[in-house]
């Protein structure tokens, strides 16, 4: 049995790293958060994308982001913002979670596979060189949303990327996203598109020590 999560607060709302038990409902958050978010429509197939979405969620933001320590989410998990950490920063991915990515991942986007994976090569020279942390998946359920969450559930990380010095990034399909990341300190360093040029896409980053808003 593992240890229940560190509980962080962050203004009124309650912030805690994701426990096993979370798994479920960050897949079922993110599903219903993102289901009709640009960059799901673009790489995931209509055939199945709400079950596509579910599993992938259930793989990468929550197997994944849990093992690693690097899933937040509200105390009710309405909120859950899931990152990648630089080398060292975090428990490394373990190796079942890991085969179960590489095996699953290309069958879930499916026909998208190729397209999704030449923006991801594409993008790592538009990132930050050094180390840095990048937000994966951010998703609040719409009863939660205007109450801080999305803000909220980002400051755990955000703290660590000012504590160790290194900045955050995020690739934003969407310029609201991008709105809202401006107001946490970051700012687009590139506007690209996908390798496919149907998605355009915004690199957005941010220095530490940016101040963060009071929420």
């Amino acid at each position: 049995m593992s240890e229940p999560g560190r509980t962080v607060h962050v203004g009124v709302p309650l912030i805690r790293a994701a426990e096993p038990r979370d798994v479920p409902r960050i897949a079922a958050t993110l599903t219903v958060a993102l289901a009709e978010s640009r960059w799901v429509r673009w790489a995931l197939p209509v055939d199945g994308r709400t079950q596509r979405l579910t599993r992938l969620a259930e793989l990468d933001a929550g197997h994944r982001g849990v093992t690693t320590g690097t899933t937040w989410v509200s105390e009710d998990v309405d909120a859950v913002a899931s990152w990648d950490a630089p080398s060292g920063a975090a428990t490394p991915v373990p190796a079942d979670v890991r085969a179960a990515l590489e095996r699953e991942v290309p069958r879930l986007h499916a026909d998208r596979a190729d397209a999704v994976a030449r923006t991801e090569a594409a993008l790592a020279a538009a990132l930050p060189d050094g180390p840095h942390w990048r937000l994966r998946a951010l998703g609040t359920r719409p009863r939660s949303r205007r109450r801080g969450l999305g803000g909220a559930v980002l400051g755990p990380a955000l703290a660590r990327c000012d504590a160790e010095g290194v900045p955050a990034a995020l690739v934003a399909p969407a310029w609201a996203i991008v709105r809202f990341a401006r107001g946490l300190g970051f700012e687009v360093t590139q506007a690209t598109r996908s390798a496919d040029g149907q998605l355009p896409l915004w690199v957005a980053v941010r220095p530490p020590g940016v101040p963060m808003p009071e929420l």
